[in-house]
Order: C-alpha cells, then sequence, then structure tokens
C-alpha cells in the first residue's frame, strides 16, 4: 500500500553506510555474458522472471523493497482496525472491515512475490519483528478520531495509489503482477475514505472542524510519504535504472499535490501550507518545506507509536502460533493419507 521508506536503507545499515557502494568483483566470460542478457532486457522494457539470471544486488534490492511494502500493508491494517469496533454506522463498519481485509491480502500477495527471490516469509518477519527491516512510517501515527480515517483513505491511499500504479510496469514480473490488483483495490478504498469525509463535511460545524483537523495533521506527513528528496535518495537512481522505480520520489510528490488540491477545494477544506500556490510557469503548484528532521525520526523508531505498531505484530505473531502449527500439522496428515492412497 505504501512506499514511503522503499528508499531508505533497512536497520541494520546505518546512514554513512548506506550512501556507499561496495568495489565490484570482476565477472568472468560467463557472468558477463549473463549481465548484458539482463541490461539488455531491463533497456528494451521487458520482464525479468523469477527463475532467470539476475544481479545480486538487483535481488537484495527487490527483496528489500518488496518486503518492505509487505511489512506497510500489514502494519497498515492497524491504525484503522482500532476503529471498526467503534464505525459511527454498520455501512461504515462493514467497508471498513472489508477495506482491513484487503490490506492483509495485500501483504500475503507481496511476500509471495519476495519469497519468488529465494528469502522465506519466516525470514521476511523475523527482520520486522526484531526492528531490522522498515516499514511506511506513515504508520507510526495516531487515528485520533473518526475523521483520521477517512484522511488515511483519501490522502494515504492517494498517495500510495500515486506511488503504486508505476510499479505495475516494474520489471521484476511477480511484483508488478501483484500490483494491478492491488492499485484497482488502492482506487476503491480512495474513494472510499473521500466519500466518507464529504458526508461529514455535510454535517454539524463540529464534523466540519474535525475533517480540517485530521487534514491539518495528516497532509504533511503524506508528503513525506513519497520518499527523501531525490538529491537525499541513494538508492532511486539505481532503482530506476534497474526500471523497478519508474518514476522519481520528487516528481511522484508534484503529481500528488497537483492532483489534490482541486480535491480538496470541492471537500472544503484548507490544506495547511501557506505556501502552497499554482505556478504558471511551471504549470504546477509550488508548496512549502517538508519537515525531513520529523520523517527520519519517526523512520528511525522515534515516532509517536512505533513501539505500540511493533508490539501489536509481535504480539499477533505469537499467539497465532497454534493456528499454524495446527495447520501445518493438517497439511502433514493430508500429505500423508494422499500418499498412502497413491500406494
Amino acid at each position: 500500500m505504501y512506499t514511503q521508506s522503499f528508499s531508505v536503507p533497512d536497520g541494520t545499515e546505518d546512514a554513512k553506510s548506506a550512501g556507499l557502494k561496495a568495489v565490484p568483483k570482476a565477472m568472468n566470460a560467463h557472468d558477463a555474458a549473463l549481465q548484458a542478457q539482463f541490461d539488455a532486457r531491463i533497456d528494451a522494457d521487458g520482464r525479468i522472471e523469477p527463475r532467470e539470471w539476475m544481479p545480486e544486488a538487483y535481488r537484495k534490492t527487490l527483496v528489500r523493497q518488496i518486503s518492505q511494502h509487505a511489512h506497510s500493508e500489514i502494519v497498515g491494517m492497524l491504525p484503522e482496525g482500532n476503529w471498526i469496533s467503534r464505525a459511527p454506522s454498520l455501512k461504515r463498519k462493514a467497508i471498513l472491515i472489508a477495506k482491513v481485509q484487503d490490506e492483509g491480502g495485500h501483504g500475503l500477495y507481496l511476500y509471495s512475490a519476495a519469497e519468488t527471490l529465494g528469502t522465506s516469509r519466516d525470514q521476511m518477519l523475523e527482520a520486522l519483528h526484531t526492528g531490522k527491516a522498515k516499514y511506511s512510517s506513515i504508520f507510526n501515527y495516531p487515528t485520533l478520531n473518526w475523521a483520521d480515517v477517512g484522511v488515511v483513505g483519501w490522502l494515504v491511499d492517494g498517495a500510495a495509489i500515486m506511488n503504486q500504479v508505476p510499479l505495475c510496469r516494474c520489471s521484476y514480473g511477480p511484483y508488478a503482477r501483484a500490483m494491478v490488483r492491488v492499485c484497482k483495490e488502492e482506487s476503491f478504498h480512495q474513494r472510499q475514505g473521500y466519500e466518507a469525509l464529504l458526508v461529514m463535511m455535510q454535517g454539524t460545524a463540529e464534523q466540519k472542524a474535525m475533517v480540517q483537523d485530521a487534514v491539518n495533521r495528516w497532509w504533511w506527513k503524506c508528503l513525506a510519504m513519497f520518499g527523501p528528496p531525490d538529491a537525499d535518495s541513494p538508492n532511486s537512481a539505481q532503482g530506476m535504472r534497474w526500471g523497478i522505480k519508474r518514476i522519481s520520489n520528487d516528481d511522484l510528490r508534484q503529481k500528488f499535490v497537483d492532483a489534490t488540491v482541486p480535491q480538496a477545494k470541492v471537500l472544503g477544506v484548507t490544506l495547511p501550507d501557506p505556501d502552497l500556490k499554482w505556478n504558471e510557469a511551471r504549470q504546477a503548484h509550488d508548496y512549502g518545506q517538508i519537515d525531513w528532521d520529523e520523517f527520519w525520526a519517526t523512520v528511525n523508531g522515534n515516532g509517536p507509536c512505533n513501539k505500540e505498531r511493533l508490539g501489536a505484530r509481535v504480539k499477533a505473531w505469537n499467539d497465532g502460533a497454534w493456528v499454524r502449527e495446527a495447520a501445518l500439522a493438517h497439511a502433514q496428515k493430508q500429505q500423508s493419507r494422499q500418499m498412502k492412497e497413491a500406494a
């Protein structure tokens, strides 16, 4: 759902080493030929499939990005899932249950895609639970009231869609195919959140104030979702060279701002940026400075809900151990029965 932290290293890499590149090893003739074939496929805008040769750096980049994406979907269930029991109507409860269920499904698609690269789901979840792996820092902020749920749908999912539609053309086949369905469902989530806010904006003055307050709190965090500026994102250039990323962080952020301003006008809310204005020369909106200190503090585990979110995921994993064990025992029993029948 959320690709904001995909341009940042996992927790085992420090900020200095993250930007350094190891000295490449000399290739033998066989590997050089394989590299040439890979480069030609990428240059032709082709797809790389799991059993085909790929550079180890390409594989590692994909594992990091896809697993971080999967973690973000799973952790992203928590801020909204917190409101299922407190939704204002049965209709809103049913919609929110379906949405949270969709996010869980997205995580499973993506874990499956990452497994085709030779890493196990247990390894990925271990990295998440120990704090080694990153996930989108947008989920380390609280949803304080029902308006937050609508704003998450409108702005957070809107930013996610802006990020994810280009991933449908990712050079790695399993990732690109998974994203086709994910984007269709995320588009529905974004419309659902916007519709919920439209209803609130037709309500009382208190409801309108709730929506505006939620927009004020989430706007800048959503702009940061696209990742650090291109000049400070060393992984982005290589990701674009490989066809993993298609559009740079700054360009995606600009597209999101330009798309959201007219939506805000229809909704009747003010975006909390005094520097936000149309630039006729650029044919795009100018906007203010993002607080990158807050962004990095949250990415590095010091956000308002980092410990709460990670603790909830670890608890769910531990509490579900008996289900996994029972499912494994059942599968083994079924396999044994089928082998006896076949004999």
